[in-house]
């Protein structure tokens, strides 16, 4: 018989967890995204959120987000996928899951797909109704990634740092 601890948290709790904590990073005043890349084996390959690419300074480039082109985060910002994808050690992703705060948009599935990434667990689907949410789940279905909306536990976690 065990005596060890009933109440840890779960491997998807664990990877959301990663996901949201990676989001607290982004400087986007109005939408913080994380992503967390792991493979067949929960080995957490990699960890991404929304924000401008290297040597883009935050204080001169935009975070609004109405205006023309080069008014607005939209030309700048790199989504927390795609970052995760860009910070990844290594260069094979097939099979692997991508935990992500938010479902992601049509340019990153695109990305996901070509890295091969198999799953996708997303935690909110605001944008579920847009063109580029439509986009990325007929994309998804037609290679065959497997997309599911995380279940909350209702557990909370709190983190002292």
């Amino acid at each position: 018989m065990s005596d060890k601890r009933s109440d840890y948290i779960t491997w998807d709790e664990y990877f959301m967890g990663v996901a949201k904590l990676a989001s607290m990073r982004s400087k986007d005043p109005s939408t913080q995204v994380g992503a967390c890349i792991v493979d067949k084996d929960n080995y957490i390959l990699s960890v991404g959120y929304n924000g401008f690419p290297r040597g883009c300074d935050d204080e001169v480039f935009p975070w609004g987000r109405d205006g023309g082109t080069l008014d607005t985060k939209y030309a700048f910002v790199a989504h927390a996928e795609l970052n995760a994808i860009l910070n990844s050690k290594t260069g094979d992703l097939a099979g692997s899951t991508v935990y992500v705060t938010l479902f992601p948009c049509n340019e990153c599935t695109k990305a996901l797909i070509q890295k091969r990434v198999g799953r996708v667990v997303y935690f909110d689907d605001k944008y579920h109704d847009t063109d580029a949410t439509r986009a990325a789940r007929k994309m998804l279905d037609a290679a065959g990634v497997k997309y599911e909306q995380y279940q909350p536990s209702g557990r909370k976690a709190e983190i002292e740092l």
